[in-house]
């Protein structure tokens, strides 16, 4: 089974990364799009925008903003489903721009394709 990893934008690409998507709303600064080596942006995945305004990126507000970010993906079954049938087959890397590594939203999008593709 393949795995489903995620990297920031700005990290080298891997032949190990397999499908990348970019799952952000917003093209991330300074990164052209030759040198992002993206096979799919996804922004229709990515939060909303004013979900995005009242995270902050504040850890504080981290697990809160999961919470709500989950509500908002129920009504993107169909997109994620997608990536989850490509992950079963190759690795997929869900690329994001945040410099916070540890709270951001590819780490919920990763945990729920995880679940899907693990059924």
């Amino acid at each position: 089974m393949s795995k489903i990893k995620i990297k920031r934008i700005y990290e080298a690409s891997s032949n190990r990364d397999g499908y990348r998507i970019l799952v952000d709303r917003i093209w991330p600064r300074g990164v052209s799009k030759g040198k992002a080596k993206i096979d799919s942006w996804k922004k229709e995945i990515a939060p909303s925008e004013n979900l995005r305004k009242w995270f902050d990126h504040d850890p504080d507000r981290f697990w809160e903003f999961a919470k709500k970010y989950l509500i908002e993906l129920e009504d993107k079954q169909e997109v994620l489903d997608k990536i989850a049938r490509k992950a079963k087959k190759q690795n997929v890397t869900l690329l994001y721009g945040a410099k916070d590594t540890k709270h951001n939203h590819a780490l919920v999008l990763q945990c729920v394709l995880e679940g899907r593709v693990s059924y």
